[in-house]
C-alpha cells in the first residue's frame, strides 16, 4: 500500500470540475484508491463520495492506493493533486 498526505491549497477546495477529472483518471486504474479527511473516507472513483467530504482550502487529506500498480498510480494522483488542488 502506498499513501501520501496533502493540504488543499486551492481557494475553492476540492471542487467539482477537477474532482471529476480526477475520478475519470482513477477509474482507469486497477488499484483501490481512498481519500480520507479526518475520520471520513471516500472511494476516489466515485464523485459523489468525494464531494460529500466537503474538502475545503487548508484541509489535510490522505490518499491511499492499494493493489495493482500502486506506486505508479500513487505518484500520478499526487502529481494531479499538486497541479489542481
Amino acid at each position: 500500500m502506498e499513501s501520501f498526505k496533502y493540504v488543499i491549497k486551492d481557494e475553492l477546495g476540492l471542487h467539482a470540475r477537477p474532482a471529476g477529472l480526477l475520478v475519470k483518471e482513477a477509474q482507469k486504474m486497477d488499484s483501490d484508491i481512498k481519500l480520507k479527511k479526518g475520520d471520513a473516507e471516500a472511494d476516489l472513483k466515485r464523485i459523489f463520495a468525494i464531494m460529500k467530504l466537503c474538502v475545503k482550502q487548508g484541509d489535510e487529506v490522505e490518499i491511499t492506493v492499494d493493489g495493482g500498480a500502486e506506486k505508479e498510480n500513487c505518484e500520478f494522483i499526487k502529481k494531479f493533486f499538486e497541479e489542481h488542488f
